[in-house]
């Protein structure tokens, strides 16, 4: 694995031809060749287009006009994956390094899910000790465990600055119980900090059948359904809002432990979210402002400039 990852840096960042890579390590010109697929296959290479693609541009910036945001990046469509993830995690991890390159003391917040957490394990391990980083939820999962998706423990893995966890747990049994939570000493200053993110990066989770706060255990089939009814198409963090953007009055609401979203008036908060599941709740966290700031691909953008 070492020859691997010296014959692909050789390779994709040195601009070595395979010749030359066999001359360096002192292997055939096939043993190289190998070397570099195996680098490849082994996941030790991170490709990272930067070539400006006009039709993403142009759905961007629509976007960004049509809903009055202030950040939009779309990523090409791969119309043979079925995944929620691909793309939009590579450009979240390019846009939370570009944040966290700043020289100037920012504080970011994160919050959880698939989309982020795929997002977080792209990164490049980074020295940057004049940030600070928050926690919106809470990392502790209905049977006590460490919640899967939760990334700031991920993230403080590569990310060399001081990190805050919200040490909660992501639902709590009731809104008592989650105010006086609130009311500790150790939490009060987590809360205060995420109010002042500059910066905020979210998933956004679907509320269907497949909802990730259903099949990850965090609310009962009976729950879900309540909440369907309710009109509910969308959860940030455990927040779950209708196709207005409005936040919902009861249910989850009344006992998600996680930190209010800092305010799209004072904060950039970027959502990262594809694909049709999510289409209704992207649609009303842009429209409403519950996010100023999205990632998303081609099909979903088209979508969204095509919604009624």
């Amino acid at each position: 694995m070492d020859d691997a990852a010296r014959a692909g840096w050789l390779y994709y960042v040195a601009g070595n031809t395979q010749d030359q890579i066999a001359s360096t390590l002192g292997v055939s010109r096939q043993s190289a060749q190998r070397l570099v697929s195996l680098a490849v296959s082994e996941g030790l290479v991170r490709v990272r287009i930067d070539h400006p693609i006009a039709g993403c541009l142009d759905l961007a910036r629509r976007l960004k006009e049509r809903f009055g945001l202030r950040f939009t990046e779309v990523v090409p469509s791969d119309p043979a994956s079925s995944s929620t993830t691909v793309g939009v995690a590579e450009a979240t991890a390019a846009e939370i390094e570009r944040h966290l390159l700043s020289p100037q003391p920012i504080v970011m917040a994160v919050g959880t899910g698939r989309t982020l957490k795929a997002a977080i394990e792209q990164l490049t391990p980074m020295e940057c000790p004049q940030h600070r980083i928050v926690s919106l939820t809470g990392n502790i999962a209905p049977d006590g465990s460490a919640a899967y998706y939760n990334v700031i423990f991920t993230m403080a893995d590569t990310v060399k600055a001081r990190s805050f966890p919200m040490p909660l747990p992501v639902i709590v049994s009731s809104a008592e119980e989650r105010n006086l939570l609130h009311e500790q000493p150790m939490i009060r200053p987590t809360l205060d900090l995420a109010r002042k993110a500059d910066v905020t990066f979210v998933g956004i989770g679907d509320l269907t059948q497949t909802a990730p706060v259903f099949e990850d255990g965090f609310i009962s089939g009976e729950e879900l359904e309540a909440m369907q009814k309710a009109g509910a198409v969308g959860e940030i963090v455990g927040w779950s809002f209708d196709a207005r953007g409005e936040l919902l009055k009861g249910g989850m609401n009344e006992r998600v432990a996680s930190a209010p979203l800092p305010s799209s008036e004072t904060s950039l908060v970027i959502a990262a979210a594809m694909g049709p599941r999510k289409l209704p709740a992207i649609k009303a966290a842009v429209t409403r402002h519950i996010v100023n700031g999205l990632i998303t691909d081609e099909r979903t953008a088209a979508a969204l400039l095509n919604a009624d």
